[in-house]
């Protein structure tokens, strides 16, 4: 059993001072507030529940800093970039993908995330095309290498677009036929047992038919699987769902599937007002990736319209061209100061805007990845994060503002230790296998190079 002595602990009702947590099983056996520190306990500062990372491609760290160089002709976007996504995802076999993937999430820990949801779609190793396991497999061992609570999102992936065209040649590595899909994800599902959630989900409106997506969904409600999904990130995407449905992409999806609490859509970026407010009263998590939506250049998610009408919301990393889930609260509020030319705008439930954001992200987070209890409270995972108290970035805050500092202050990150399924994954501001996972990464990415 592992004790812990924590001189604040942000519990369910608010911040509590002297708290003991008992950890047995990877579990929060009990838990005491006002209690005194015993021989053996870990002493910690603040300690706070750790977010899942909503939305990752974890073989996209690959690709970080590699596509900021404007091309000759001056056009670049989303679509561009695609292309050099496509042209690295057909390089990466089961090998390097576990050494990225654990890199990623090594780094995911260190900054602060306890769990992702990998939204997984290179089933296909170029090393042994016929197997569509093996790459699940490096992405379990990844994970279980870096200590972090994955939620495996298999996704469906069948087409090029609405019009039914056949996959391009750089995506046939995505590819699956229905019943391959489902096969796989039964398979997975037996294979992860405890140690993993597994979801379900399609890549997006325009790669997946309306019958296959039927069959999906169905599997999700049948199951209560967290069901996920790409929507409306590009305005092109909208264009095109109108001409091939009639209705804008999220407009289309409410009327014909029963979008529900277990539903995350993720980007969701473009939206009419009443979409907004459809969306929000369905119920489903929107998963925001601003980090990521800015380095695409995909547009602002409608975020105080969405709150004001009860929506819920979680972040992630997507791209992982930056990894740190307070930069990603950060820029929600960010973005909506610059579109608003207004300050402190997601304060809907609560004066202090890095709290708000911070609360909602921890229960949209759980929900979207099928954890059965967002935060520190005794029975929960035990998966929580340790601020250090003594460091500059909350010198002179209290319980009030201390996580609008946390959001809003910037680097270096006070995150001293994190502590996932009772094990400490990150000690001393570092990675326990912080070495070894960086010079794996290292060899991968040679390894890349030599392969183009």
């Amino acid at each position: 059993m592992t004790t812990v002595f924590a001189k604040k602990a942000l519990l369910l009702d608010g911040w509590s001072e002297n708290v003991r947590l008992e950890i047995a099983n990877g579990k929060i056996a009990s838990l005491q507030t006002d209690a005194r520190e015993a021989a053996g306990d870990v002493p910690c500062g603040y300690v706070i529940p750790g977010l899942c990372n909503v939305h990752s491609h974890a073989f996209q760290r690959a690709l970080a800093g590699h596509t900021e160089q404007r091309s000759p002709a001056g056009q670049d976007n989303f679509w561009s970039w695609r292309d050099r996504m496509y042209e690295l995802a057909g390089r990466v076999d089961a090998s390097i993908l576990t050494s990225i993937a654990r890199q990623a999430y090594c780094e995911m820990l260190a900054s602060g995330y306890t769990a992702v949801a990998e939204f997984h779609y290179l089933h296909r190793d170029p090393a042994n095309p016929e197997d569509v396991d093996t790459m699940f497999a490096a992405i379990s061992t990844a994970a279980a290498d870096s200590g972090i609570r994955l939620t495996y999102i298999p996704v469906h992936y069948e087409r090029a677009g609405f019009d039914d065209a056949e996959l391009a040649p750089h995506q046939q590595g995505f590819a699956m036929s229905l019943d391959e899909y489902l096969a796989h994800h039964k398979r997975v599902t037996a294979a992860s047992g405890s140690a993993a959630n597994v979801g379900i989900g399609a890549h997006s409106l325009r790669a997946v038919s309306r019958e296959s997506l039927q069959e999906i969904a169905k599997v999700s409600a049948d199951e209560f699987l967290p069901m996920h999904l790409h929507i409306a990130e590009q305005q092109r995407e909208v264009d095109e769902c109108i001409k091939a449905y009639g209705r804008r992409p999220v407009q289309w999806l409410l009327e014909n599937f029963p979008v529900s609490s277990n539903w995350c859509l993720v980007h969701a970026t473009h939206m009419d007002p009443a979409e907004v407010e459809a969306l929000a009263e369905s119920g489903a998590v929107a998963g925001l990736c601003p980090s990521t939506e800015a380095n695409l250049g995909d547009g602002l998610f409608p975020l105080h319209h969405f709150l004001s009408h009860g929506g819920r919301i979680a972040v992630g990393s997507d791209s992982n061209v930056s990894i740190n889930p307070f930069e990603e609260l950060r820029w929600l509020e960010y973005g909506q100061r610059l579109a608003t030319q207004k300050r402190n705008v997601v304060s809907l439930r609560d004066s202090h805007v890095g709290r708000e954001l911070f609360l909602r992200a921890l229960e949209g987070g759980a929900a979207a990845s099928g954890q059965a209890t967002a935060g520190i409270v005794a029975g929960a995972s035990a998966d929580f994060v340790v601020l250090s108290d003594d460091d500059p970035m909350l010198a002179g805050h209290d319980d009030e503002s201390r996580l609008d500092a946390l959001v809003f202050s910037g680097y270096p990150s006070p995150v001293e230790r994190v502590m996932v399924n009772g094990e400490w994954c990150v000690i001393d501001a570092l990675h326990v296998r912080r070495d070894a996972s960086r010079l794996a990464y290292s060899e991968a990415i040679a390894k890349l190079g030599e392969t183009r």
